[in-house]
């Protein structure tokens, strides 16, 4: 698949990259070289193959939730750079 200029700038502003001049040649053919890659891929049969959720059959082992010891709010507190009498205090970020 062709790629135009076009085409890759419009991908690089929506990844939110700055691409340099000298820099387009290459990445548009990498590009190209993935999508070749990929129609190949679209080639091949996968009828009644099941799809993946993951590469590894191996189950993860839980454990249990207990409740334990907790950290003492004034000790918490002790070491930030703000706090009231309860809670830390934060820059406002929201309007």
């Amino acid at each position: 698949m062709k790629i135009n200029k076009e085409v890759l700038q419009k991908i690089a502003h929506l990844a939110r990259l700055d691409l340099k001049p000298e820099k387009e040649e290459s990445l548009k053919q990498d590009l190209e070289e993935i999508l070749d890659w990929v129609e190949e891929l679209n080639e091949v049969d996968t009828e009644g193959i099941e799809p993946l959720t993951n590469m590894s059959f191996e189950v993860n082992t839980l454990r249990e939730d207990k409740v334990g010891e907790v950290l003492p709010r004034e000790k918490g507190l002790k070491n930030a750079p703000a706090h009231d009498d309860q809670y830390f205090r934060v820059p406002k970020v929201l309007e």
